[in-house]
């Protein structure tokens, strides 16, 4: 998960994970090295952060990992 230190959605999306039994979250620290937001921008498209990846899959910011949990994809992703 690409992250940044004072990131509310990171957060949330960390909170999220470890309620769904995630105990090994790799955050890169964004806000720490510039070099590692540009590697999330181009793997992502995006700049902002939360920027998670489950596996080899990107899930998105923090809502698209929620609606993946309210549609009950969640599950099955982590599980994989």
């Amino acid at each position: 998960m690409y992250a940044s230190g004072r990131c509310p959605y990171c957060v949330r999306a960390e909170t999220l994970l470890k309620a769904k039994g995630v105990t090994g979250i790799d955050k890169i620290r964004v806000d720490l090295d510039p070099q590692q937001r540009e590697e999330m921008m181009q793997k992502t498209g995006r700049r902002t952060v939360p920027q998670i990846f489950i596996g080899g899959t990107y899930v998105g910011g923090y809502d698209d990992l929620a609606a993946l949990d309210r549609s009950g994809k969640l599950d099955p992703l982590l599980a994989a």
